[in-house]
């Protein structure tokens, strides 16, 4: 069985975010750049399929400029088998457009399961899976915990409220990974180094004959609120009058 898992170039979850001084959008001038964590552990879980044995190949995909290649040599270092980049100097495109690309991208290559992470961390963005599961008209689980194939079936554990779900999905399926699925390897540099000599394909929105259209526009980016400083009231009485009237 192939998994495709698709990974998107976010800015790395340890750097402070700025925001430029005319308020165009975020400032990622000299910015560390990482796989979005969540993209990151579907790769994480495709590789274990791999080495089980419930996958034979691992096929990596992302959509971008250039810079992506950076994030597809990462999951090919981590255990990927190729990768596959969708050029497009856009970097503000809309879930609906990524999965439409994707759609195509698993038109294509056929595999039996397509892993997301659940969410970007740079846009907050969690519907691109979704999206992409209606396009193929395929069974989807969200959020996954965990993740076991079972014949032509795969097995998802999911976190919802009050509990735990387990969904039984006939593949192929589409499936998005939580936190909790499990910890990415730490990446080594003879991996790193072969990385660089596995194939990387490109290909782009025209040679996948889709449009991504323009659906979304940025009008500003704004800082958050500098969080005030607490104050000491005298009393329980005066407590209370806070909390009511300026909390």
């Amino acid at each position: 069985m192939k998994v495709l898992v698709a990974v998107k170039r976010v800015i790395d979850y340890n750097v402070k975010v700025r925001v430029r001084a005319d308020n165009s959008n975020v400032d990622l001038a000299n910015v560390k750049m990482s796989i979005n964590p969540f993209c990151e552990i579907a790769v994480e879980e495709s590789v274990r399929l791999k080495e089980s044995g419930a996958a034979t190949e691992v096929v990596v995909v992302s959509i971008g400029p250039k810079a992506v290649q950076e994030q597809i040599r990462s999951a090919l270092a981590a255990g990927a088998d190729r990768g596959i980049w969708v050029e497009t100097e856009d970097t503000e495109l809309s879930g609906l457009a990524v999965a439409r690309l994707l759609a195509q991208v698993v038109r294509d290559e056929q595999p039996g399961l397509v892993l997301l992470g659940k969410q970007a961390i740079d846009t907050d963005n969690n519907q691109t899976g979704q999206m992409l599961a209606a396009l193929l008209d395929w069974p989807q689980a969200t959020f996954a915990s965990k993740l076991e194939v079972k014949g032509t079936e795969v097995e998802v554990t999911r976190e919802i409220d009050g509990g735990l779900q387990t969904l039984a999905l006939t593949m192929p399926a589409v499936v998005t990974a939580d936190l909790r699925l499990n910890t990415p390897r730490y990446i080594k540099l003879p991996d790193i180094m072969k990385a660089k000599r596995k194939p990387l394909a490109t290909t782009s929105p025209a040679a996948l004959a889709v449009s991504p259209g323009t659906g979304v526009r940025l009008l500003e980016v704004k800082p958050p609120e500098e969080r005030r400083g607490g104050i000491k009231v005298e009393s329980v009485a005066a407590l209370v009058d806070c909390l009511k009237n300026q909390a």
